[in-house]
């Protein structure tokens, strides 16, 4: 039988969004000038933000969460501000979710996962 290591709060925590402080936003939240032309690539303002998301918080937490909409909006607020966006929710980014996987996959390549 297996043992259950992670209450579901522990599980819903490890799999979210943590909380963002000055030092994580300076260094996982801004953008190089080789980060904003491959965000360039993705067509619609909502798959740029989204990408950015992505492209932000795969080397800081070394995945992404799936729910993209719930990521700090200080954090979305100051990637959208460095792309000159408007700035938005995330509200219906990575409804699809091949178009999100595809999107990271591009992401991971960029980085050299």
């Amino acid at each position: 039988m297996a043992t259950r290591v992670f209450s579901d709060e522990e599980l819903e925590g490890l799999w979210s969004f943590p909380a963002t402080g000055k030092d994580e936003m300076t260094r996982h939240f801004t953008l190089t000038s080789a980060d904003q032309a491959f965000l360039g690539k993705f067509r619609r303002a909502q798959n740029v933000r989204g990408a950015a998301a992505q492209l932000s918080n795969l080397p800081w937490l070394g995945f992404v969460p799936d729910d993209i909409p719930s990521a700090p909006p200080a954090a979305v607020g100051r990637l959208a501000r460095q792309l000159e966006l408007a700035v938005a929710d995330l509200a219906g980014c990575g409804e699809r979710e091949q178009t999100r996987t595809d999107h990271l996959r591009e992401i991971a390549e960029y980085l050299s996962w």
